[in-house]
């Protein structure tokens, strides 16, 4: 056979196994490229851009419906939220946040945590708590138990010491009742009615010795004569009077009378009336006056500083750098009831919100076709390869077939 022969039968498989390895790779490459339509004329020349990039919407919204129809369901994304709020999990972050929280007062160097607090605090203490009050005031049992406890423990055994009543009777006889006051009350009650009183009641109801005296003497002359000495000499009267303080020993029978002064000696009714007495006075008290002073109060505490000081003694404070895991564990699993109740309803809720699966439809429409290109070979190239091989072979086969044929032939 000669080489012309030999070529008519080895040609075939060899023209076969390059056009089938070529064409699959043609065929692969015209799913990407080229990336953008060409124009002769104004008008597209047929398959340009490649399948994909032409198709690069669709491609999307099949994307995101495979992912959000099969991966992403309602289902699987609470049993994502479950795992990944997990209470330890949970804890842990909670725990970091309230850590940094207490970092970020510590090196706040602006005061803004202090302005804060002292702004929650004003309103707190000028404007809620005040509100407040007034509308638990009108309350009948308002504050019963607190005001009938600082009665019992406080009140009704308080009793004065020795000291304490020794400067209170020295109080009275120095400031409330000195001789001067004592003098003025004399005269004032020593009027001309309440002289004739007297002494008409002495001549009518005394007997015997007395009402000799009484009818002879008279106690409207003494009487008149104790007012004129008051008037007239004043400063003699007011030492008489000291003299007779002195003499009398009346601070120490006052002493001795404010010592034994105590609501325990006072009759059981008594008490009772009391106790209500003072409930009623704190009840309308607060009703009527209580909202005005705790506002002025409220103006006249320095707000700022009293937070910075509750936030310097938090800084310092080692019960609550102890209390920062506890509080975390606790939030933590109050999470996980809410999640519990509620996780179907916030998954239902959060994903419209995210809006997955356009995200997903815009990721993959801002992809560039190059990018898709590369991003698929990275998957699937090898696959791709074997495509483009299995055309090589299946092309040299079908060359042998022909080649066997003409054999034949």
């Amino acid at each position: 056979m000669d080489l012309s022969t030999v070529w008519l039968f080895v040609a075939p498989p060899v023209v076969g196994g390059i056009i089938g390895y070529f064409t699959n790779d043609i065929a692969i490459r015209m799913l990407f490229r080229p990336y953008r339509a060409y124009y002769i004329g104004g008008r597209r020349v047929p398959f340009t851009p490649g399948l994909i990039p032409r198709n690069q919407e669709r491609l999307a919204k099949r994307i995101s419906d495979t992912i959000m129809g099969s991966l992403l369901t309602p289902e699987e994304l609470q049993n994502l939220a479950r795992r990944l709020l997990q209470p330890e999990r949970v804890q842990s972050a909670l725990l970091w946040l309230l850590k940094l929280a207490l970092d970020q007062m510590q090196g706040d160097r602006e005061q803004k945590t202090a302005k804060v607090l002292a702004n929650v605090l004003r309103d707190l203490f000028g404007q809620s708590l005040p509100r407040l009050l007034k509308v638990l005031a009108r309350r009948e049992d308002f504050l019963e138990p607190q005001l009938n406890q600082i009665f019992d423990r406080v009140l009704l055994d308080f009793q004065l010491s020795e000291d304490q009543a020794n400067k209170l009777a020295d109080w009275l006889l120095q400031v409330v009742l000195p001789p001067d006051v004592i003098r003025q009350a004399l005269i004032d009650f020593l009027t001309d009615r309440n002289i004739q009183v007297i002494d008409e009641g002495f001549r009518e109801k005394t007997s015997g010795t007395y009402w000799v005296i009484a009818n002879l003497f008279g106690i409207r002359n003494a009487l008149l004569r104790l007012r004129s000495f008051c008037l007239d000499e004043r400063e003699a009267c007011n030492a008489r009077l000291a003299e007779l303080l002195v003499s009398l020993n009346v601070r120490s029978r006052l002493k001795e009378l404010l010592q034994n002064l105590s609501m325990q000696n006072l009759p059981v009714s008594t008490v009772r009336q009391l106790r209500k007495t003072l409930r009623d006075t704190v009840r309308s008290y607060v009703q009527q006056e209580g909202a005005d002073f705790l506002q002025d109060l409220s103006k006249s505490i320095e707000w700022e500083n009293l937070a910075s000081v509750v936030l310097s003694r938090l800084r310092s404070s080692p019960v609550v750098n102890e209390s920062l895991e506890t509080v975390s564990w606790e939030l933590a699993l109050i999470l996980e009831r809410y999640l519990e109740r509620d996780l179907e309803n916030i998954v239902a809720q959060a994903i419209p919100i995210l809006n997955i699966d356009q995200v997903i439809i815009n990721r993959v429409k801002a992809t560039s076709a190059a990018d898709l290109e590369a991003a698929i070979n990275g998957i699937v190239k090898s696959e791709l390869q074997a495509i483009v091989n299995l055309g090589g072979i299946l092309g040299f086969v079908i060359g042998l077939f022909q080649a066997a044929t003409l054999l034949w032939r």
